[in-house]
Formats: structure tokens, sequence, C-alpha cells
């Protein structure tokens, strides 16, 4: 068979889609609020990453707005060559600031600030330690490492610390996320740091889903725990609480000019746009200036988890605003999926191999702009389907 005939062969997504059973690449044809237009139906977003809900912010637009009249629409060049602007720097310290470190590096994708990171600081005979739950971004890095990847269960500081002893005395970098993007828990940083100091390995955290949501500042997993100083690399993105789109790595000044030289997604990527550049900064400043955000945030997340878990829903182990209902298998999935769609609320199926078979889940994530009325709307549908489906 050839590479052309693979993709002829495959046939899986075409099969669901004949069934009415496909739920990804929807066309939204609206801005990502709390309520959005989807393939022309009208439907209440509980699928979006967009925790502080800023994506529709009119200081986020005016700022994108005015970039691209300074700066026009992009770069034209790398980082390294023709293409960092001073608001390129403006950003970088404002991260810096937000996180605790001395300094920050922007990349163009959040996936790539994962892979660019990983792939230049751990080398060969060196070795990465990542959670079984970690993001694809995180094993693609590892991936393109000339290092060695090792793993631990999921949150088990037993399993990690069985592989930190095999490794003992050798280059080591740990790596986890900050809250997990599917499990809606929070990696337990306070024992992580511990077996870390103890066996001579470094720590990198993942705040992708954690920024904007953990903290006092919404600076993260790490200032969560108050253990900044003791993570060695923070990494974050700009799509979830950000409003936009990028990534970032923060560390000390030193390893920042190290990644500088050395990290290939960033020498050989056009940088972030002026527009996504200024709607950060923007974003950042409003989520310092309006903390009752953050706390809206958890209060929609405490009522939600203590409602579901009410009706009988199986939430697994989340604390956050990411919330798993656990539904079992694929074929329930998929019905959930479709019947919530057909009452007018957009969520996330997931399924092998994003989850161990018969251990699908429907995922859930609320941003502080829902009303209560929203919510409540949504409870009323999930325990109308839940039960039609015998899920509760």
């Amino acid at each position: 068979m050839s590479l052309i005939d693979k993709c002829h062969s495959f046939q899986d997504a075409k099969r669901a889609m004949a069934m009415g059973f496909y739920p990804y690449f929807r066309e939204i044809s609206s801005e990502q609020d709390t309520e959005v237009i989807c393939n022309g139906q009208k439907m209440l977003m509980m699928g979006s990453n967009s925790y502080l809900g800023l994506t529709i912010h009119p200081k986020v637009k005016e700022a994108s707005i005015a970039a691209v009249k300074k700066y026009g629409s992009g770069c034209a060049g790398s980082r390294f060559l023709n293409g960092t602007l001073d608001i390129h720097l403006q950003l970088e310290e404002e991260l810096a600031r937000l996180v605790g470190k001395g300094a920050a590096l922007a990349y163009p994708t959040g996936y790539q600030a994962n892979v660019g990171c990983i792939s230049a600081m751990v080398g060969k005979d060196e070795f990465m330690i990542t959670d079984k739950f970690d993001h694809a971004s995180i094993i693609d890095g590892c991936a393109l490492s000339l290092g060695t990847m090792l793993r631990f269960n999921h949150n088990d500081m037993a399993s990690l610390e069985r592989v930190l002893q095999k490794i003992e005395g050798k280059n080591s970098l740990i790596i986890v996320d900050g809250i997990f993007s599917m499990e809606g828990d929070i990696a337990n940083l306070p024992e992580i740091s511990k077996l870390a100091a103890q066996y001579g390995a470094n720590l990198m955290v993942d705040e992708a889903h954690s920024l904007g949501v953990l903290g006092k500042m919404g600076a993260g997993a790490a200032e969560h725990f108050g253990l900044t100083a003791k993570t060695d690399l923070i990494m974050g993105t700009f799509s979830k609480s950000l409003a936009s789109v990028g990534g970032f790595i923060a560390a000390d000044e030193d390893v920042i000019h190290y990644l500088k030289h050395k990290s290939r997604a960033l020498i050989f990527s056009a940088s972030l746009p002026p527009a996504s550049t200024a709607s950060v900064l923007a974003a950042l400043k409003i989520m310092e200036e309006e903390p009752e955000r953050i706390e809206r945030l958890w209060e929609i997340t405490h009522y939600m988890l203590k409602e579901f878990q009410g009706m009988g829903y199986n939430t697994g182990t989340s604390c956050t605003p990411v919330v798993p209902l656990h539904v079992g298998d694929m074929n329930t999935a998929f019905h959930m999926w479709k019947r919530l769609g057909e009452e007018g609320v957009f969520i996330n199926p997931v399924i092998p191999p994003a989850v161990p078979p018969n251990s699908c889940l429907i995922r859930c994530s609320f941003m502080a702009t829902h009303s209560n009325a929203q919510l409540d709307f949504a409870l009323d549908k999930f325990r109308t389907i839940g039960k039609e489906l015998k899920v509760i």
C-alpha cells in the first residue's frame, strides 16, 4: 500500500459522518462567547477554553485592531532575524513578571513552545519524565529530543519515584501539566518538587489550562502552591484565558538566552503576529485589573461540580473548570454529544486513543462570563439526557 493508498483507505471518519456522529471541525460563524452560532444553530458554549471570557472583550479587540494599523498583519520572518517587535519584548517582560521568573520567550503557538523548549533542553543521555496524561505537545517535544522519555502513572508519586530511582545521577527533566486538560485535576506539585529536589531533577510545568485559573494572580499551579522558585521552567499558552493564540516559556535569564539560540521551533518559525501579541497584552492587563473574573470562574466551577455530582454523574478527580463526565463506552459518548447538541448545548466528546477503551467522557469547561441562567439551562439538559441514556 502506497502513502496515498493509505489515505484513500482511511474511512473511519467518513463512516461517522454518514451516521451523523462526527463531532469534529464544527463550523462556528460567531464570536467565541458563552453562546455561539454552530452550523447555523445558536448553542450554549460549554466546551470552550476561554476561561475568563476575554475573547470578546472590547479592550482586547481594540488592542488587536490598533496593532494591525501600526505594525501590519505579520512580521514576515522569525524572531531570530527580522521578526522581533518592541511589543514582543514588552509581552515577554509582562509574562515573566506574572509568573515570577527572570525572563520569558514567546512562541507562535503553545504547541511550539512545548516542542521547542523540550527538544532544545534535553539532549543525548539525558531524560524526560512525563505524566502519562500529559498533553500531546509535551509527548511530541520528547519525541523530537535526542534524550529518552520515561513515563509515570498519572499523579502517582510512588510511580514517579520509581522512575527517578532508575536514573538517579543523570540529567533529567520532570514535565507535568498544571491542570490536566481532560481530567480537570491538578498536578501534585508539592510532592513532585520534593522528589525533583531529592533526586536532582529539574521541573517544568505546563500552565496552559491553569493560567488565569489557579493562583491569586492567575499565574498558574506553581503560584497556587507557592512553588515558583522550585519550578525551573514554566510554560503557558495564549489561546485559553488570554484570548489569542501563541505560547511562552519562562525561566531564568540564562535558560531563556539558551532557548533563543537553540530552540528550532522558535528560530525556524515566523514570529507571533502583532494582533495576537497586542491581544495578549490587553488580556493580561484585564486579568490583573479584574480579579473578580477568576473569582466568578471558581464560583461557577464549585456550583457545577456540586450539581453534576448531585445528579449522579462521575466527574472523576476534577476540581477545576475542566469537568469530565465519565459515560463509559464510545456509543454512549457519541449519543450524548448528539442529543446535547440537538438541545442547544455545545460540548466535546472524548474517545480513544485520548482515553482508555470504555472510559469515554463528555468534557465540559466553563467561562467566567456564563450567567446563572445559562448554567441552569445546561444542567437541565444534562439531567434530562443523562437519564434518557441511563448515564445517571
